[in-house]
């Protein structure tokens, strides 16, 4: 990022919360999909993912995180007989989306800590700034 205003810690630290509130919320619907069934490969739930892109505020020499998209990845959705299943096509097959849970839980508790690591900052800064505040009287 360039401008004339330069970008200050809060600013930074609250770009990267948004961030990564964009990826707790991702992998909570990744979750709440886990084994879900569809009738097509294609209409299949597939695991988002937020893709990260990093911006350099040059006028304040500070670096921070937008998502720039929400793409889909992960394995194909998985395959299954099911003939009783409602949603069975017509060889009686049924495709389950490939959520990984367990893969799902790390990415939510590693994007909880960073999250609450910018909490903090914020916190930090704030009192740094009242402490400075104070010495000034």
């Amino acid at each position: 990022m360039t401008g004339s205003n330069p970008m200050n810690i809060f600013q930074v630290s609250g770009r990267a919360m948004s961030a990564q509130l964009v990826r707790m919320n991702t992998t909570a619907s990744n979750l709440a999909n886990a084994g879900a069934v569809a009738t097509t490969p294609e209409a299949a739930y597939r695991t988002m993912k937020p893709v990260f892109r990093t911006h350099f505020d040059t006028a304040s020499n500070l670096a921070t995180v937008d998502v720039e998209s929400v793409v889909t990845a992960g394995e194909e959705p998985i395959k299954r007989y099911d003939p009783g299943n409602p949603l069975a096509d017509a060889q009686g097959n049924v495709y389950e989306s490939a959520v990984q849970e367990t893969r799902e839980l790390v990415d939510m508790m590693e994007a909880a800590r960073t999250y609450q690591n910018n909490v903090e900052v914020m916190q930090t800064a704030k009192s740094l700034i009242t402490e400075t505040l104070r010495l000034g009287r």
